[in-house]
C-alpha cells in the first residue's frame, strides 16, 4: 500500500530500518513535530512502545535498558527544548558505554535563524557525546534518498552497538504536514512497484555490518605471558561495566591458572555469580587497603573502567606494579595516571589466551593476605551491621536478601560506595548496575525502571532523598510501563555524601549549602503515584518488608530514615577497627 505522503514514507521507512537491525523497542516523548515517527512506531508490530511524559525520564529510561540488556533502545522527541532534555542521559550513555539511539525531530531548513517558534540549532547537539551524528535529509520519494536513509539508519545502529558501544543521533526534520494525511502527488502510486528496494529495503539490515573484534597475536600474547608467569604478587581488578568483564568463565580461568585474588567492584558483574564459588573474589578492599603497607603487587591485570573505590585507585596508584589495563576500544580509564601498559583488546578472548598458556601461579603467601583479610573484614561488618542500624547496614542487608536471580539499581553518592564497602561477594546470580559514566544523581529512578522493563527478574532500586526528589517525574513509568520494583529510599534529609569532604567542618555554609536538608515528607507521593509506601524502622521491620516486597507483585517503597553523621560516624568507626585488624594478619611476611 503507498504511504499517504513523503513524512509517512520517510518515518516508517526508519522504523522498518531499526527494526531490521535488531532495535526492538522505543521510548516515546509526546510531540507535534516528531509525529510521523511516532505513528510509525506505534503502528509497527515488532516494536515495543514506553511512552513517557517527560524527556527526560524517557532517555534515562532508554538508558536503564541498554545497561540491562547491552542493545539500544531508540528514543523520540519533537523540536526545541525536548532534545535538550535527552542530554543528561546521552553524556552517560557516552561515558558509560552504553547504547543509545537517540532521534530528535527538527523544523525544516528555512524556519532556522528566523525566529520562528520551537526552533533551535539541533545539528549536532550533544557536540562529542555521541559516536555518529546525522541530520537526515528532507523527506522525498527518491529513490536514491531512501536508500540513502536506509544506510544511515544501518549505520547508526551499527556505531551504538560498536566497541565502544554508546550513543547516536539522528535529527530528523520534517515539514507539514506531520499527520499521515494523504497528499496528492506526494508519493507516486507505483513507487513501491518501481523502486522496491528503496521502498521496502532488504531482507535484513540494508547494510550487514561485520565487526572483528581486537585481538592480540599470539607474540603479543606470548609477551603479557611471561610477565604474569614472572610476578609473584599479581591481582586482577574489575572495575564498572556494562557487562561482566571480561565474561565470568574467562575471568575464572584466569584466576584459576594465575592464583591472582579478583577485587571486583560491584559494578563490575563479578562481585556476585558462581565463580565466587571457585576464585578468590574480594570485596571489602575500600577499607583494609586504605594506607596498606603490605607488599606491592608485581603486577595489576586491569578490566572495566576506574573503580568506584578511592582508596583503590589510590593504593594501585601508589604501588611500583606494572598495571596492564585492558580496553577493548583503546581507551584510557584510569586516572591518576600511574597505569604502565594499555592493551587494547577485547577482555574475554584475552583472559580466555592467557588462562591457556601454562603459568605458574603467584606466592600463595600472598594471595592467602587477601582471603584472610576478607574473612575478617566480613566477620566484622557482620557484626557491627547486626549491632548498629545505619546506612552501611542497609546495603548490607540488601545484598544479602537479593534474590536469586535479581537485577539490583544503586544510587550515586553513598549507596554505591555502601554496597561497595559492605556488599559481600555471593554466588548468586544479581545483576549490580549503576549509573557511574558522569555520575549524576539524576534520572536513577528512570534508569532503574528502564533496567527493569527489560527482565522479569525481581527489580530492586537503593537510592537517597535527593536522588529521589530529582527524579519522581520517573516514577510515572510503573502504571504507563508496567514496571515493578522495590525501592528502598535512603532518606536522611539531604546530601549526606559531603560529611566525607573537608568542606563539612565549615559551617556556615556547609549545612545550608551542602547538606542541604529539604524536610520533605516523601509518604504523599505513593498515592500519586499508586505505590505501597512504608517506614522501616530497624533492622528486623526492615528484612520483613524488604522480602515481603520482592516476594510480591507491584511496587512498594521502603523508607529508611537515618542521621547522615551519625552514619557517616559508623563507618569510620568500623574502617579504623578494620584497619586493627589488618595490623594483625600476618600470612606470609617473607613476601
Amino acid at each position: 500500500m503507498t504511504a499517504p505522503n513523503r513524512n509517512t514514507l520517510w518515518a516508517e521507512s526508519i522504523v522498518s530500518e531499526l527494526v531490521a537491525n535488531g532495535v526492538t523497542a522505543v521510548c516515546v516523548a509526546p510531540g507535534s513535530r516528531s509525529t510521523p515517527l511516532t505513528v510509525a512506531v506505534a503502528t509497527h508490530p515488532e516494536i515495543e512502545l514506553f511512552s513517557h511524559l517527560d524527556e527526560r525520564s524517557a532517555a534515562f529510561f532508554a538508558l536503564g535498558r541498554g545497561r540491562r540488556t547491552g542493545e539500544p533502545t531508540a528514543l523520540i522527541c519533537t523540536s526545541g527544548t525536548a532534545t535538550a532534555n535527552f542530554h543528561p542521559a546521552v553524556m552517560e550513555a557516552n561515558e558509560g558505554r552504553v547504547p543509545l539511539l537517540v532521534l530528535t525531530a527538527d523544523r525544516p531548513p528555512e524556519l532556522h535563524d528566523s525566529g520562528a517558534n520551537q526552533t533551535t540549532a539541533q545539528h549536532r547537539v550533544y557536540g562529542d557525546a555521541v559516536r555518529y551524528d546525522r541530520t537526515l535529509p528532507e523527506p522525498e520519494a527518491s529513490a536514491r534518498k531512501l536508500r540513502s536513509l536506509r544506510v544511515t539508519v544501518s549505520r547508526a545502529v551499527g556505531e551504538t552497538t560498536g566497541t565502544p558501544p554508546g550513543p547516536v543521533h539522528l535529527n530528523v526534520p520534517f515539514r507539514k504536514p506531520l499527520e499521515p494525511t494523504p497528499v496528492e502527488g506526494d508519493v507516486p502510486e507505483d513507487f513501491e512497484q518501481q523502486y522496491p528496494l528503496a521502498a521496502n529495503g532488504r531482507d535484513g539490515p540494508f547494510v550487514e555490518r561485520t565487526v572483528g573484534e581486537s585481538q592480540l597475536s599470539d607474540q603479543q600474547v606470548d609477551s603479557l605471558t611471561t610477565a604474569i608467569d614472572r610476578a609473584d604478587r599479581g591481582l586482577i581488578v574489575c572495575g564498572p561495566a556494562t557487562g561482566p568483564t571480561p565474561a565470568p568463565a574467562a575471568l575464572a580461568a584466569l584466576a584459576e591458572q594465575t592464583g591472582f585474588p579478583v577485587l571486583a567492584d560491584p559494578l563490575s558483574g563479578h562481585r556476585f555469580g558462581a565463580h565466587t564459588e571457585s576464585i578468590p573474589v574480594c570485596g571489602g578492599y575500600d577499607s583494609y587497603l586504605d594506607g596498606c603497607e603490605w607488599p606491592d603487587p608485581d603486577l595489576v591485570v586491569r578490566f572495566g573502567a576506574s573503580p568506584t573505590s578511592k582508596n583503590l585507585r589510590k593504593y594501585l596508584a601508589g604501588t611500583d606494579a606494572r598495571q596492564l589495563l585492558v580496553d577493548p576500544a583503546g581507551g584510557w580509564r584510569e586516572a591518576e595516571f600511574t597505569a604502565t601498559d594499555l592493551v587494547e583488546a577485547a577482555p574475554t578472548p584475552l583472559a580466555m589466551a592467557l588462562a591457556d598458556r601454562p603459568l605458574s601461579p603467584g606466592l600463595d603467601s600472598y594471595r592467602k593476605r587477601f582471603t584472610e583479610m576478607e574473612r575478617r573484614y566480613w566477620e566484622t561488618v557482620e557484626s557491627a551491621c547486626a549491632a548498629k542500624w545505619f546506612e552501611g547496614a542497609i546495603l548490607n542487608h540488601v545484598a544479602e536478601l537479593l534474590p536469586d536471580p535479581s537485577t539490583c539499581f544503586v544510587s550515586n553518592s553513598m549507596p554505591v560506595r555502601d554496597l561497595d564497602r559492605f556488599g559481600k561477594p555471593a554466588s548468586d546470580e544479581i545483576t549490580v548496575l549503576g549509573n557511574r559514566g558522569v555520575s549524576g544523581i539524576d534520572g536513577i529512578v528512570s534508569t532503574a525502571l528502564g533496567a527493569g522493563s527489560a527482565t522479569g527478574e525481581p527489580l530492586v532500586l537503593v537510592l537517597g532523598d535527593l536522588a529521589f526528589y530529582h527524579d519522581m517525574n520517573g516514577l510515572l513509568a510503573l502504571q504507563r510501563c508496567g514496571v515493578d520494583a522495590t525501592i528502598v529510599l535512603i532518606d536522611n534529609d539531604g546530601g549526606g555524601i559531603f560529611h566525607k569532604l573537608p568542606i563539612s567542618q565549615f559551617d556556615p555554609p556547609f549545612t545550608e549549602q551542602f547538606l542541604t536538608p529539604h524536610g520533605l515528607d516523601f509518604t504523599p507521593v505513593a498515592e500519586l503515584y499508586g505505590f505501597e509506601f512504608t517506614v522501616a524502622t530497624g533492622a528486623e521491620p526492615f528484612i520483613d518488608l524488604f522480602e515481603a516486597s520482592v516476594g510480591s507483585a507491584g511496587t512498594q517503597v521502603i523508607s529508611v530514615r537515618t542521621d547522615s553523621a551519625e552514619s557517616h560516624e559508623v563507618r569510620e568507626q568500623l574502617h579504623e577497627r578494620i584497619l586493627d585488624e589488618r595490623e594483625t594478619v600476618r600470612v606470609g611476611d617473607s613476601v
